[in-house]
Formats: C-alpha cells, structure tokens, sequence
C-alpha cells in the first residue's frame, strides 16, 4: 500500500534490492523515448533520475504518450530489474526500472524557451531570464550543490578551529570603500540614506574591539561595480575572518589548512599545495608581471638590462640609458620556431604594444645559434649570454620587452600566460596557491608626484609609527597580503592598524589632516579611542573558491540567481522604477538619470 502523497522514494533511491516491490515516484519529465512501442520516461528530481516504462498493455499508456518535456507527474509502479546488458552505470538506478502502473499529471508544462535535458550552449540573457529552468539542468544544478556544500564544509571547519559565527547588519552607514555603496532611503529620516555593506571590515574589527576573539561569518557583500567574469555585479558572498591577538602569521597559519582542506575535499582529485609559497609583490611583478601569478604555470621572468645595455640593438640600449627603464625576457621553451614567435609578437600587437622582440636558438652547423632580429643586432656573445641566464637550449625561445616596468608588466604577465598555454606548459590538474606580501603602503601619481594609499590606508605599516616618520613613504610595506590560487585572487587581508597615531601619520602623509579621519570614519576612530587589541583577518570569496573547484571561468555558473553584466535581474525585472506613493513616502523624486562619477578615498576597503 502507496503511503506517501506523491512519494515513496526519490529518483535516486531504487537499486536491485527493491525488485519486485510497488513504489510512487515524483519528478519532471527529463526525456521520453519510443523504443517499439514501449515508452520510456527518464524521470528526475533534486537527487537523481530513474526510468520508467509503458507499453500498450499498461491502463495509462494513452496518458503516457501525451507527455511532453518537464511535465510534473506522479507514477506508481512496480520495480524491476534491467536485463544485464542494458545496465546504465552513468547513474544510480541504472540497474533497475519502474514498469508505471498508475500515473497522474501534476504539473504541465509549455513548449520550453530552452531545454533542460542535455548541456546546449544557450545565449546567457535566455538563461538568466528562465534561470529556473537553466537550473533543472544536471551540471548547473550539481554546481549549485557544490556551493551549498562548500558552505556547509566551511563552516563546521572553522568551528572546529575555534571560531564563533556572527552576523552582522545589512542597513549601515555610508562610508569612503573601494566602490560605490548601494543606498537605502530612509523613510523615517528623509532625506538620509543606509548603505548596504560593501564587506563587514568596520563591523568585525569592532567585535574584536568589543572583546569577542574569533570571528567569522559566510557573510554577504554588496557592490555597484562593473562587473567581470570572476566578480559579480551586486552582491557576492565571502568567509569573512577577523582574530583578535593576531599577527600575519597567525592569519597564515589558520587559514591555509582550511583552503587546503577544502580544495581537497571538493577539487576532484587535483592535487593541492602543500606549503602556500609567499612571494613579496615586487617580486611577483617583476617575475610574473601580476599580483595574482598562475603558479601552475612554471614560467618566470628575469632581468636581461645588462645583456642589452650599449647593445647593437638601439631601441633597447636608449631605453636603459632613462632612469627607471629595464629590459625583462620570458622564456618560452619549446617554443623556438619563427612561426611561433611571429604567432606571440602578433599577440602583443593586439595588447596595444608594437610587438615584443624575441630570440630563437637553433642548430647550426652543430652548435646552438641564436636567431632572429634581436641576435643579429646584439651579436652571438650576447645572445648565449642572455640563453645561458635563463637556462635554454636548442629549440627554445625568449621574448623581450622594455621601458618603464608600470608600462609593461601587465602585458608580459599576460603573455607568459600565452606563451605557457600555447607551449602547453600549464598544469591543469593542479591546485596552486600563493601568498602575495608586502604591499607597498603609498604610491606616487606619476604625473602630479601626490601620494595616495596603494593598497589599504587603514592596515599596519611595517615598522610602525616610526617607519611612517623617519622612512621615505614609498619604501614603506604594509602587513597587508592576499592569497592567489591560479592565477585568481582569492582575498585581500591585513593585520588592521589599532593604533590612532599611527592611523592619523598614514593620513597625514597622503594630505589629510585629524579632521578628515575624525569626520569620514569616526565610528572606527571612536573604537579605537578605548582599547583596541591587535586584531588581523581576510576574507577570501566563496563564489570565487567554487568557481575553481568546479572548473568554471565565470562566477555566474555558480551562483543561484546572478544578475546580468549591466546589474539586471531578467527573471524578477529589477531594478524596477518606484510609484510616486513610494517616492512621497521618502520624501524623493526622481529628476533625472544623472550619474555621478564622484569616487570616494581609494583604497578604504580593498582589505577584508
């Protein structure tokens, strides 16, 4: 006897050692096939699928034929076993099948805007509108589990370490952050405004100032920003950590077993780095031409100035003679064939440069020679110079670029990435992780000389007060860090400046005064009037840790309900505009679509 309305068992339950018995199932239409006259429906819920049939004997075979694609239907029937050779171990119940005894139509369903069964690759502004159905598809629908899980994994992780979970508020003040605030208008007090929190940095500093040790909280973030494919536009969630008594060490030593951890669990196998490497940010720049180095990719750059200085080649030897211009090479093992380094002096034609100069070593006559335009100006003993530095052979090749590192470096990450992928030099089964340390706490606007926070103005410089009074502010590094894991950032943190001195000299320096402190950030300032331990933290993002564990580029395939790239919710229609009774009950009225370009301090949140 059926006991259940609609269910006995799930689409994922039934295996041989339920042949025989009478089951109700519930679920959509996922395919139907007519094998001879006999039907067979692939039924699926949350958990899983399961076949059932019908042939012309059955008392609803007529219903049966009627079905179409993501009908709703109960079915009550019979359990049997498949015939050995039409086991499908591709899913759970492949070894069984449900002969339908009795259905019934619970939901019908309309000729579908794009189909659930299979993975085609639809348009993305079709899939954000119907995201309920893009979501009934196998591999999204598994992604999302994976998020739910990961959540679920963090948290009884970071428990286990010793830290409490706290909520923080959603309606706060506005404040100077990185991007724009969302704002709320208030109803009772018109003509102010709440933000929504860009991160809860000031909320979980003040719980270490109010005593409390270990926080952490998956906590939701909300920015007006542009968005990419690793950032999405309004709201994104992170693991957000606070310590109280904390240097950057403690951070480290915390929070590196949990990503390991993590990545383990959830990465499929991939292998994960044992010891996060800590690379200081000048030296990732100058190695890796970015803050955010792919370490599967086993490339690095090297200065090669002296090799070109007074050199035959004058575009680069008049270079070196301007002060703070060098000469950088990436080598490209493997890749020393003419067709390939025109195929990578194209590539920096469409990065904007003119190209990027190169040498290719071949054998000549019995020896290695160097090739190229580059080798004829500097002459052989230069060029085996230069392949003896960067440890290259026959069959190999290095591109140059020159000037002004700022100038250059974006770009020559961006080709290493190139010339790695193309050369097939990238670890794909591999989880890398690094720390990047150091940050330089000020840097100077090359066309004014004015100086402004680099990184983070409210974390602590290394060196204390007495570095920020006595040190040249450009030398001066800040205990800020972030954590990279192939080649994406997964966080930014900081041991947090609990100092008022100190916070009002790191002002000073880049031209405000107390007033200035005291006016845009006066809850911190009052906090940390009465006692504040040092404290650090990060807050590394959970769409973008899932991203990487499920092998995604885009941050939209693995969150519930994303908006589009213009900040649209297609399925909901928002952001819709108010009705004027809504406008009168806060006192406002829309007088244009004016947009302010106004930015904030720079750099007042990029620590979380």
């Amino acid at each position: 006897m059926v006991s259940h309305l609609y269910r006995t068992h799930t689409c994922y339950d039934l295996t041989r050692d339920h042949a025989g018995q009478t089951v109700r199932l519930s679920g959509w239409v996922h395919r139907i096939r007519d094998h001879g006259g006999v039907l067979f429906v692939d039924l699926r819920d949350h958990y899983g699928i399961t076949q059932v049939l019908a042939d012309p004997d059955s008392a609803v075979f007529s219903d049966v034929e009627n079905l179409r694609a993501e009908f709703v239907i109960r079915v009550d029937g019979e359990v049997r076993l498949r015939d050995p050779s039409l086991v499908n171990s591709k899913i759970a119940t492949g070894e069984i099948e449900v002969f339908i005894r009795d259905m019934e139509v619970l939901s019908r369903a309309e000729e579908l805007p794009l189909p659930v069964f299979g993975e085609p690759d639809y348009p993305e502004e079709i899939r954000l509108k119907y995201r309920f159905l893009d979501l009934r598809r196998t591999r999204l629908h598994q992604r999302i589990m994976l998020r739910s899980k990961v959540i679920s994994w963090i948290r009884h992780r970071m428990e286990a370490r010793g830290f409490t979970e706290f909520q923080t508020p959603i309606l706060t003040a506005s404040s100077p952050e990185g991007a724009r605030d969302y704002l709320v208008p208030s109803r009772i007090h018109q003509g102010k405004f709440y933000a929504l929190p860009q991160a809860p940095q000031q909320f979980k500093q003040l719980i270490m100032i109010a005593g409390f040790d270990r926080y952490f909280q998956i906590s939701p973030c909300f920015r007006d920003e542009d968005p990419r494919a690793d950032r999405a536009p309004g709201d994104f969630y992170q693991l957000d950590v606070e310590m109280s008594f904390a240097n950057q060490e403690d951070v480290f030593s915390t929070i590196e077993p949990v990503l390991r951890g993590l990545f383990e669990e959830f990465g499929g196998g991939r292998t994960v780095t044992r010891n996060f490497p800590r690379i200081a940010y000048r030296d990732a720049m100058h190695e890796y031409g970015t803050d955010k180095p792919d370490l599967r990719n086993p490339l690095r750059m090297e200065s090669v100035s002296e090799h070109f200085a007074g050199s035959g080649f004058r575009i680069f030897a008049s270079l070196l003679e301007r002060k703070g211009c060098e000469v950088r090479a990436i080598p490209a093992p493997g890749g020393g064939s003419r067709r390939f380094c025109d195929r990578m002096n194209s590539f920096a034609q469409r990065q904007g440069l003119p190209g990027m100069g190169y040498i290719f070593w071949r054998s000549r006559a019995g020896e290695i020679e160097g090739a190229g335009p580059l080798a004829k100006n500097i002459g052989p003993e230069r060029t085996e110079a230069i392949r003896r530095q960067l440890n290259l052979g026959m069959g190999d090749a290095a591109f140059f670029l020159g000037g002004r590192p700022r100038a250059f470096e974006a770009v020559a990450g961006r080709a290493r990435d190139e010339i790695a992928g193309q050369l097939d030099l990238i670890d794909h089964d591999r989880f890398s992780f690094c720390w990047i340390t150091d940050f330089p706490m000020f840097e100077e606007d090359e066309e004014s000389g004015a100086l402004d926070f680099s990184h983070n103005p409210f974390s602590m410089p290394q060196g204390g007060l007495e570095a920020l009074e006595t040190g040249d502010p450009l030398d001066v590094l800040g205990y800020q860090y972030d954590i990279v894991c192939n080649g994406v950032e997964l966080s930014s943190g900081a041991v947090r400046n609990h100092r008022l001195d100190v916070l009002y000299k790191a002002f000073e320096i880049v031209g405000h005064d107390r007033k200035f402190v005291d006016e845009h950030f006066s809850g911190m300032v009052n906090a940390l009037r009465f006692g504040a331990p040092p404290h650090a933290g990060i807050a590394p993002g959970i769409e973008r840790m899932v991203m990487l564990l499920a092998n995604m580029e885009n941050i939209r395939e693995v969150t519930l309900f994303p908006l589009n790239q213009r900040a649209e919710d297609l399925m909901l229609g928002a952001p819709t505009r108010p009705t004027n009774e809504a406008l009168r009950d806060l006192g406002l009225r829309i007088v244009g679509d004016v947009e302010s370009r106004t930015r904030p301090v720079r750099g007042a949140t990029g620590q979380r």
